[in-house]
């Protein structure tokens, strides 16, 4: 079998499961990456090092061999690529093409209405839904958006993003995280307005206010980075915050392994999340907003983390407390959250599902996984998703 994911740039995101379908597939597995990685991102310490990857192909260099790719393979993974036409021209004669796709109504699904949009994804979706077209959704508010324009019929299924995956034995987490005393909280993303960065300063007050023992660290960076560290100054947290700016990602990863509590607080504008996946696998406890993509799919509230809805403080601010008065139930969330990165959300585990799919479909048959990747994605209205992840912690209590 042979299968080509198109996109516009490869990253530490997408590398690890790049690797696991090159190990499953060898000299059959190809990424064509349409556009050189942006200056910004090189700035916040991404690597564009993943070019030289012997199955990565430059379509600005490469173009006339990828094109054969693209209509040669057995299956084309399609994400966001800015070059449509290729996609399209695959499309169109019935050829077997899987698209990766984040939310298409981020900032509201009062956009589906426009009829300019309706015909734009009438022309990219909706005219395929009979044909041999699929969706993998990169965020559980993705099946909701495609729904609305009547694409994909009962043909979405759970995907994501999926950083690197470290292995630890269960000892490992009493080395690394200090069982007594001060409690390490960690946020990591830039500091811009969707982040919500400025909650951080805002709990740190809270928490030096009550004499908590803890420490917030803090890894990014970005347009709000000035305004964060006059606010801790004004609050006088200072003493309590790191800064540590931009780091590469493999120093990020060492700062969540330390940490007891993972923040991750970014609103509705957040496709995936990537950083929750990390700080899952760092053993993190993770309370999350539930408007982010990865959380309802990663995240199961009160078994392997704690999620607050509709990006509410207070709530927030109550599961973090709830965590640092609790460590038992800490330590036992932050090893559930690593063992659903190590057992179901990695790379290798969905690369192996990713073909076992594929392969039946090619069959005539559809065989999605159980649960995790390549699961069917269910369509759950973004107002109710807080209440349907409640739903879901109440039924697998009495499945237990």
């Amino acid at each position: 079998m042979n299968i080509t994911f198109i996109s516009n740039y490869i990253n530490h995101h997408q590398i690890p499961f790049s690797n696991a379908c090159y190990e499953l597939l060898g000299k059959n597995y190809h990424f064509i990456q349409t556009q050189p990685m942006e200056q910004e991102r090189l700035q916040m310490g991404w690597s564009s090092a993943g070019e030289a990857l012997p199955y990565v192909k430059l379509l600005y260099q490469e173009e006339e061999q990828c094109r054969r790719l693209i209509m040669e393979s057995d299956v084309l993974l399609a994400g966001w690529s800015g070059r449509e036409d290729l996609i399209q021209e695959r499309l169109n004669v019935g050829l077997l093409t899987i698209r990766v796709s984040e939310r298409l109504y981020r900032e509201g699904q009062w956009k589906a209405v426009s009829p300019r949009g309706l015909i734009h994804k009438y022309r990219e979706h909706t005219r395929y839904r009979n044909r041999q077209a699929y969706l993998l959704c990169a965020g559980a508010y993705v099946p909701s958006d495609f729904h609305m324009i009547r694409a994909y019929p009962g043909k979405m299924f759970k995907w994501g993003y999926f950083p690197e995956t470290r292995v630890y034995a269960q000892k490992e987490f009493a080395k690394m995280k200090r069982a007594e005393g001060r409690v390490e909280i960690v946020w990591s993303g830039r500091f811009i307005p969707l982040k919500h960065p400025e909650y951080m300063i805002r709990l740190a007050k809270s928490l030096k206010d009550q004499k908590q023992n803890f420490h917030i660290h803090m890894a990014g960076g970005g347009g709000m980075e000035q305004e964060l560290k006059e606010m801790a100054r004004r609050q006088n947290v200072e003493d309590v915050i790191t800064f540590y700016g931009f780091i590469a990602p493999g120093e990020v990863r060492s700062v969540m392994e330390k940490g007891h509590i993972f923040i991750f607080t970014s609103n509705h504008l957040e496709g995936w999340g990537a950083v929750v996946n990390e700080a899952m696998n760092s053993g993190c406890a993770v309370v999350a907003n539930v408007q982010a993509g990865a959380v309802p799919y990663l995240i199961r509230h009160g078994e392997n983390g704690l999620c607050y809805p509709d990006n509410r403080y207070e709530k927030m601010e109550e599961a973090v407390k709830f965590l640092i008065g609790h460590p038992q139930e800490r330590e036992r969330m932050g090893w559930e959250a690593y063992r659903t990165i190590t057992g179901l959300w990695n790379a290798r585990h969905a690369a192996g599902e990713l073909i076992r799919l594929v392969e039946g479909i090619r069959e005539g048959r559809m065989e999605p996984a159980a649960e995790g990747p390549l699961s069917p994605a269910p369509v759950i209205a973004p107002g109710k998703m807080y209440q349907w992840m409640l739903k879901e912690e109440r039924e697998g209590e009495k499945g237990g």
